[in-house]
This record gives C-alpha cells, structure tokens and sequence, in this order.
C-alpha cells in the first residue's frame, strides 16, 4: 500500500488520475485540481458519523460507516473501472485515514493499482500555503482600465513568457463589471488550490509576469502573501490614452446584457454618486457605451491613480490597446531597466 508525500503524489504519472473518496460537499469547498470526486460517504452519512462518534463511541461510529459502505461497494468498483480503465489511480481523503484506506482496500481487491497520498487533502493546503509564501520574482503589469492589460499577459504568455493570469483563475475581471461573461466564481479554497497548482509550475530562473490587482478579485482575495509580493515586485505602467480605452471598453461592454451593466452600474452607485449613476443608466437604455464608459473611468482612473502615488514605475506609453504592439513595448523597456536584476525567458 504505497503512501507518498505530497511532491511525489502531486509527481506521479500522469495516466493515474485523483480521486477525491471526501464527501461532495467537501470537494465542492476545495479540490487538488484536476481531482475527481468519489466520495465514499454522502453528506448526510458522513455526518450521521460523525454525530454518532462525538456522541456514542468511535466503535459505533466505524461500524455505521461499514454499514454504509458495504452496500455500495459493487457500485463504486463500476464507477471506478469507468472512470480508470487503465486501472491506475491517485488517491486522497482529508488526512489520509480511514476513508481513503477503506477506499484504496477495495481498489486494489478489484485489481487497481493504488497510490495513497500520505496526509490526504490536508496536506495540499499546506503546499498551497508554502507556494504563496515563496519568493519569487515578479513582474507587475499595471495600467488605468481599459489598457488591456489581460491581453498583453495573453500575448505575454504567447511569446513563452512566464504568466500568473490572477483574473482568469477568479473568473472575474476584477471591476464591478468583472462578472459579466465570466463562470461562477470559485470558492476562495479552489481559488488558492488552483493558485498554488499555478505557481508551483511556473519557472523559478525567470521573472513571471502578473497583471496589477487589488487584493480582491470579485468574491476571491489574492493571498496576502503573493499579494505582498506583488506589491514589492517592479511596476510597469502601460500608458495608453483616455480616448482609446474609451472606445475599446465601448466595443467590449456593447456586447453584453444591457440588465447586467446596469446592474453593475448600480453596484458602485455610492462611489459614482447620484447624478453620475443616472447619467450612465441613461446611457446604457439609450445604448450610448461609449459615454456610460467615460462616466465609469471618471471613478476607476481617479481611483487607480490615486494608487500609484506611492509606488514607482517603469511608464511605457503607447497609443493603441494592440495586445501584440504593446507587449513587445513592455517586453523592451523592462529589457532596458532591468536586464539582470530579473531576467527573462528569451
């Protein structure tokens, strides 16, 4: 019954999928990614459990669990021969106790070959954790709203850079506008699970790039300390002018539901203030995106702004959002300024 530590688990082939034996509540919380939930008890009966545990005996308790598990023993061998035809799995619970060695018992009796990992799912929180911790060397990629700032990361990462896409993981674009088009966001858990996935793959000899953020992205916060990091990291500042932003948010935003940008027009009604909100509602009823855009920058650049006053910052001006133009404007300047200090994938 092989147990291995996280670093070999996380390691081993990648043709032995994970399997989740915690309840669908608990995968629903957070995850190893890429893991898939095959829980040995449901909610209820892993409750009923514990209950039984805290208020009988433990004797009881591992008895009730039995009597759970014997019936759907057949099912979960079908389930697993499905999901697993190659017969080699990764397996996990919250500790690595008895779950999980239950479950691994039952596999290996119908011929699977199973790896344990030693301390289940509790110790991926401590890799997550040891991940943000880590320093790193960063690259900040800033600008007001509208700069494109994701695109030129896409770019970024097109050209073999080293890229943390922090709004791609939240699923949120980071403005009261952040949700709209995107998936549910994850729960601040799976947020760091996948975070930490992310940044232990990236390269520790270059400098990653990572889009300037506020510690929170929609519902989810950036780690405090990645979060420090980043705000340790050297700035480079994409100037793009007020005119080209506005009509670049003015193409994207007159694509959406005209219900949702009110909406979130109404989210930041006490910072826009009265007559700003009412004016930007207006516009959107009469479809004018690019003077709804004009009212919302009023709020967000003074904000931004307001920002950097205290932070310095390689400026890189340009006058177009073209992701490709501009990255290789960035790519130039940081090359000039920092050619050693933080060195670059070619």
């Amino acid at each position: 019954m092989p147990r291995l530590p996280i670093q070999e688990f996380l390691q081993f082939s990648a043709d032995a999928p994970v399997l989740d034996a915690r309840a669908p509540s608990e995968y629903a919380q957070g995850h190893i990614p890429g893991a898939i939930s095959f829980p040995l008890f449901s909610d209820e009966e892993r409750a009923r459990i514990g209950t039984t545990y805290k208020q009988v005996s433990q004797d009881k308790a591992v008895l009730l669990g039995l009597d759970f598990f014997g019936p759907k023993m057949s099912r979960m061998v079908q389930q697993a021969q499905k999901l697993v035809p190659g017969k080699r799995v990764r397996l996990h619970c919250w500790r690595g106790g008895m779950r999980s060695g239950a479950v691994q018992w039952l596999l290996e009796l119908a011929g699977f070959e199973v790896q344990l990992l030693d301390k289940g799912y509790k110790d991926y929180r401590h890799f997550a954790l040891a991940e943000f911790a880590r320093p790193r060397a960063l690259l900040v990629l800033g600008g007001l709203t509208g700069s494109g700032k994701t695109d030129v990361l896409h770019e970024l990462a097109q050209q073999q850079q080293p890229v943390l896409d922090l709004e791609g993981l939240a699923s949120h674009k980071g403005s009261a506008f952040g949700s709209i088009g995107q998936p549910r966001q994850p729960t601040q858990e799976q947020f760091e699970n996948d975070l930490a996935w992310q940044l232990a793959r990236l390269p520790t000899d270059a400098a990653v790039w990572v889009e300037d953020e506020s510690r929170t992205i929609g519902s989810v916060h950036v780690p405090t300390p990645l979060f420090g990091h980043m705000q340790q990291a050297p700035l480079v500042l994409l100037e793009i002018p007020r005119e080209v932003r506005v009509r670049k948010l003015a193409d994207e935003y007159g694509r959406q539901d005209a219900g949702a940008l009110a909406t979130s027009i109404l989210r930041i009604r006490k910072r826009l203030g009265g007559l700003a909100t009412k004016e930007a509602l207006s516009a959107i009823a009469e479809d004018d995106m690019e003077k709804m855009v004009s009212l919302v920058l009023d709020y967000y650049d003074k904000t931004y702004g307001h920002g950097l006053t205290s932070r310095s910052a390689i400026r890189v001006p340009s006058g177009t959002c073209d992701a490709a133009a501009n990255a290789e404007l960035v790519l130039h300047a940081v090359r000039n300024r920092v050619p050693s200090a933080l060195p670059l994938t070619n």
